[in-house]
């Protein structure tokens, strides 16, 4: 019986036709001879002054005369206003829609500067930098999860935000107005970066060719491919993916497990041990949506990945808000989004006594549930949540349907995959336990959004008919099976799980459409390519599975049975 490995944080693979290196001299030594415009792009949360000033003494010791050129310094005296689309209503403090605003609107007119003379370098840098005709185009790259933590400590400098050098970073800012129009942006450049930059030390950076960066992204997107995971801390965060994988908690706790939230999700290629870079996985879908999404899910949902797998640790924790999430007109009309935000919660560990909380009890009463809402928001009353909300064991291995407009809450004591839709930024919550912060404050709380949310529809008996499913075999061989555990029809995506006993393997394929699959019990599988690639998969790991893959099959590892959350899109 082949051996089982432990839960791999920093899943990486190899290049295709190139080699990741390390330092500013390396760079340097890429550019062609002679005079030229070296464009560097990239985010606007990065340390651009220690980023160039380094680049420039690498290529002032490989013998290049520097001019640098901020083109921030261009960008109109308007800009910030042009990016970010009004908040619907007008006075909203919480949210603001997705822009759709493009890097271009930064300026009144997009600077072209001269070819310098002999060996010289104009070094044209910052958001919108390749707008300006470089002869050479460089993209450096700060994964998200650092502006995050900054954020989260506080920290976010002056300048981070798009078209506003003088301001303090700003979180809804950076959610609904910069990554947007930023990632836009990226995707659109994509296919001619010369140099992709992984500017995580600013002082040795690690780098790949543009063009073994896109050999490397046509081979990863026909193939099994993990993104680098992460956990995040919270006020309700717990402690399994710090006792059990092994994480080192931000702020005393994991809370928010990131396997694979395709718009923060990066996977990492270069050697184990040796330099990586760090590339979206959103470049997969934007340079090779079909190979990826399938071509019926790319029809619909574009180059948008539309499930995300995630983890919810409240392990020695506290409960989650008390939330929901818009439903589908209201998300397009209010905040922009084509696809709303419809979640399962798979339990993959909890406590004695834990529970989740899902649905109006039958004796809700709608109007008495807001004014307590309101009454703990302004004089800090605690919400009698049993009376308006129902709550459920949470047992090991159920699944809980929560279909957008559906009030909900992981409770403390348990380990839940959340198997979503894509969306993530929009979490209508209503009560959050009268928490505060580190800094003593509370948290926001957009109830006037959830209840122009709320579903009431479901409730009482109906919640625990349509809501918790018992599983239904589709399959089945020997030693094996697969179950669907949750579908509905206003989702557009399935839960399946495959039980596969110790020493027995199953066929499946994506038959033109990605799978996702999560080892949510047992000691881990192989999964084996028709093409002759293998990928390990151990417990609590997730992986994505290219539609372009077709048939593939799946073996378990160690003594135990191996049970499989797999996820696919069924309607499109």
């Amino acid at each position: 019986m082949p051996a089982s490995r432990p839960y791999d944080p920093h899943p990486s693979y190899q290049p295709v036709d190139g080699k990741v290196t390390a330092g500013w001299p390396n760079l340097a030594a890429e550019l062609p001879l002679g005079p030229c415009v070296l464009a560097v792009d990239g985010p606007a949360a990065m340390d651009w002054a220690a980023l160039t000033g380094n680049l420039a003494q690498a290529l002032r010791t490989a013998g290049h005369d520097v001019d640098l050129r901020d083109v921030r310094d261009h960008y109109a005296v308007s800009a910030h206003e042009r990016l970010a689309a009004p908040p619907v209503p007008d006075d909203d403090p919480f949210f603001t829609p997705l822009s759709q605003a493009q890097v271009a609107d930064l300026f009144d007119s997009i600077p072209r500067p001269e070819r310098p003379t002999q060996d010289g370098v104009t070094v044209v840098y910052g958001p919108g930098a390749s707008l300006c005709g470089p002869d050479v185009l460089w993209y450096a790259d700060l994964p998200k999860r650092y502006a995050e933590a900054a954020v989260s400590k506080g920290e976010l400098p002056v300048g981070a935000n798009l078209g506003r050098p003088a301001e303090p970073g700003d979180l809804v800012r950076l959610f609904y107005t910069d990554w947007p129009v930023l990632d836009r942006h990226r995707d659109a450049i994509a296919g001619r970066v010369d140099q992709w930059i992984d500017a995580q030390d600013t002082a040795c950076p690690a780098s790949l060719n543009g063009a073994a960066l896109r050999s490397t992204l046509a081979h990863l997107a026909r193939g099994p491919v993990r993104t680098r995971p992460y956990f995040n801390s919270t006020p309700w965060g717990g402690q399994w993916a710090a006792s059990e994988l092994g994480f080192t908690p931000q702020a005393g706790n994991t809370a928010l497990g990131y396997e694979l939230i395709a718009p923060e999700a990066g996977v990492l290629v270069g050697e184990k041990g040796g330099a990586q870079v760090e590339v979206p996985f959103q470049l997969l879908c934007v340079e090779y949506p079909e190979d990826m999404l399938g071509e019926d899910v790319h029809r619909r949902f574009g180059t948008s990945f539309p499930i995300r797998f995630d983890y919810l640790d409240t392990m020695g924790g506290g409960n989650l808000s008390l939330h929901l999430h818009p439903q589908e007109q209201y998300m397009r009309e209010v905040f922009g989004w084509p696809y709303t935000q419809h979640e399962t919660y798979y339990v993959t560990a909890s406590e004695d006594g834990a529970q989740v909380l899902l649905g109006l009890t039958e004796e809700a009463d709608l109007d008495v549930m807001r004014r307590q809402v309101e009454d703990a928001i302004d004089n800090g009353t605690v919400l009698p949540v049993e009376d308006h909300i129902q709550s459920h064991p949470a047992a090991q291995g159920q699944l809980f349907m929560i279909p957008a407009g559906t009030p909900h809450a992981s409770g403390a004591g348990n380990l839940v995959l959340e198997v979503s839709a894509t969306p993530y930024l929009y979490s209508l919550r209503l009560y959050d336990w009268l928490r505060k912060d580190a800094a003593g404050a509370s948290r926001p709380l957009p109830y006037e959004h959830g209840f122009a949310n709320l579903d009431t529809a479901r409730r009482g008996e109906d919640v625990t008919k349509d809501l918790i499913q018992q599983p239904r075999t589709v399959r089945a061989g020997e030693g094996w099976r697969e179950e669907v555990i949750g579908a509905l029809p206003e989702m557009f995506y399935a839960v399946h799980r495959l039980v596969v006993a110790r020493g027995a393997d199953i066929l499946d394929d994506t038959a033109g459409r990605f799978h996702i699959l999560n080892v949510a019990a047992g000691e881990g599988a192989v999964i084996e390519t028709s093409d002759g690639r293998t990928h390990a998969l151990a417990f609590a790991e997730t992986i994505t599975i290219p539609a372009a893959v077709g048939p593939y099959r799946i073996r378990t590892l160690g003594s135990d049975e191996v049970q499989i959350v797999k996820a696919l899109v069924v309607e499109a």
